[in-house]
């Protein structure tokens, strides 16, 4: 039988992806640095907050400001949610989603739980709310996909071990892996710790390469759902496509063969 193993679009064996919360002024230059070196990224954003504080980007500016990027939820006011009554994390979410889909005119489907805060009930709550995936907080020090999308976890913050981790992520190099690098944090921390060079040597090495498929967060869900949809023939002989958008895949570790939406493939 033949060995069939998945790969992200184009072919690719890695992905890098960025998320950045609480959507202060200090987005504009990571934004900017992010479409200069062709990294994209996710937006956590709080829109009961957006008109409150002068540090933060007014809801205006989001659909020009965060083009090509994710714009997802991050609660109404940002509440440590995992104390609070459920129907009230409910309303948190859904408003939130409500408010920052009539800015955007596109759905908002993604969550980074506010302060790290969550708990088994909020995470199983969250499924029937829209949601489809929601980070948490902490590093995990590794490159390996999520078990669970509603616990996701990065690959680190940018205070920890950046630099390190990007030199091993750059170095893998077996294509029948797929490794996913994942930076969170808050852009205005580059401002409190006068450190931007750390994120501006960052993406300067790991922009604009052939071997990585720069993704936001929900791009990363969305694309592992077409895959999972996929349906093989028993023998691994044929593939049928019933997504829309394209698959990627290798068979015996030969080249990548595009399996386009709507198209079965032989294999």
């Amino acid at each position: 039988m033949k060995t069939v193993y998945t790969c992200f679009p184009g072919g690719k064996y890695k992905c890098l992806t960025m998320s950045y919360d609480d959507g202060k002024l200090a987005d504009r230059r990571l934004v900017a640095l992010f479409n200069r070196t062709g990294i994209r990224g996710t937006f956590h954003l709080n829109s009961g907050l957006m008109n409150t504080d002068e540090n933060r980007i007014r809801p205006e500016e989001y659909r020009a400001l965060y083009a090509g990027h994710e714009v997802a939820c991050h609660t109404v006011t940002h509440p440590t949610i995992a104390r609070c009554p459920m129907p009230s994390v409910v309303s948190q979410v859904l408003e939130d989603r409500v408010a920052l889909e009539r800015v955007m005119g596109a759905p908002v489907r993604g969550l980074s739980y506010p302060n790290g805060s969550t708990s088994p009930e909020i995470c199983d709550m969250l499924r029937h709310t829209g949601i489809r995936y929601a980070r948490v907080v902490g590093n995990s020090d590794g490159f390996a996909m999520p078990e669970d999308f509603m616990r996701w976890k990065a690959t680190c913050h940018h205070g920890h071990r950046l630099m390190e981790l990007a030199d091993e992520f750059l170095a893998l190099a077996k294509p029948q892996y797929q490794y996913l690098m994942y930076v969170w944090g808050h852009s205005y921390e580059f401002d409190r710790d006068g450190n931007w060079s750390l994120i501006e040597g960052f993406c300067e090495k790991m922009g604009g390469r052939d071997d990585i498929w720069y993704a936001t967060n929900i791009e990363i869900v969305d694309y592992v759902d077409v895959f999972a949809r996929l349906q093989f023939a028993a023998d691994n002989s044929f593939v049928y496509n019933p997504s829309v958008a394209s698959a990627w895949l290798r068979v015996d570790n030969g080249e990548p063969i595009e399996i386009p939406g709507g198209a079965q493939v032989t294999l």
